[in-house]
């Protein structure tokens, strides 16, 4: 093994310090790698947890549009996601919630523009695709709000729940959710619906938060003078983890 000798005489082990680039992918992608994976076992974690308490609940098996909502058992997304903006009193099924999909698929795209922009050395490029990506994120944060807001305001009637108080059977009307009560059915749906949700939106407002900063230090010519891009790459990364984990919480929380 070689050795190093030290000002003072002593003679200590020298460090190993690895390839140069590993995979011929830098310290930084690498590292961002290293978080991608870990933070895919905490949204696995949570889509496991949620499919438990779901089978752990009957579902229920007449017509769709027969369905009213009862803790008995668990809520049919379509009867939940069924609203729109601007749209007041029409039911469409999980269109909003689709769309809320497009938008943050339509700005994985331009992610990749603003990559491949980056590999050419084309600033102008960059900025325009990383400011679409910016109002992507944004827009669907926005969706996110409105939907959050629906949710917790709840359906015009409510829905009728009957309680034993004081060995008394009184009925009372819900309306909407919070971690406490649930319109909707069990109380879990809500507590999942606001973690798991919440949870990945503060993924996108960090996400877009990055963004911005990218957009910036590009805009002013910092990478020009870096000699590269490859910031736009490794939170291209990011980006696209925000949205391949959007389509399982979209799969597991609005289709099942």
């Amino acid at each position: 093994m070689a050795a190093t000798a030290t000002t003072t005489g002593t003679v200590k082990p020298k460090m190993w310090m690895g390839g140069i680039e590993p995979m011929n992918a830098s310290y930084g992608k690498l590292m961002m790698w290293f978080f991608l994976i870990s933070d895919t076992f905490t949204f696995s974690a949570l889509l496991v947890s949620y499919g438990l308490v779901r089978f752990s609940y009957p579902s229920y098996v007449g017509e769709v549009s027969d369905f009213t909502f009862s803790d008995l058992y668990w809520p049919i997304p379509e009867k939940v996601y069924e609203a729109v903006p601007f749209l007041h009193g029409v039911e469409l099924p999980l269109v909003f919630v689709g769309i809320m999909t497009f938008i943050l698929i339509f700005s994985s795209v331009t992610m990749v523009l603003a990559v491949e922009a980056g590999h050419r050395m084309d600033r102008a490029s960059v900025e325009k695709y990383m400011l679409w990506t910016i109002l992507g994120g944004f827009t669907f944060l926005g969706c996110q709000a409105w939907e959050w807001a629906h949710f917790i305001h709840g359906t015009d009637n409510g829905t009728v729940i009957r309680e034993l108080v004081n060995g008394t059977w009184v009925e009372r009307t819900l309306y909407g959710a919070n971690l406490a009560e649930n319109q909707y059915g069990p109380p879990a749906f809500a507590d999942f619906f606001f973690f798991i949700t919440g949870f990945h939106g503060t993924h996108v407002f960090s996400g877009v938060l990055l963004n911005i900063l990218i957009f910036y230090r590009s805009a002013t010519g910092f990478y020009d003078r870096r000699g590269h891009y490859e910031m736009v790459e490794k939170v291209g990364l990011y980006w696209h983890f925000v949205d391949l984990v959007w389509v399982f919480v979209f799969t597991f929380f609005y289709l099942v």
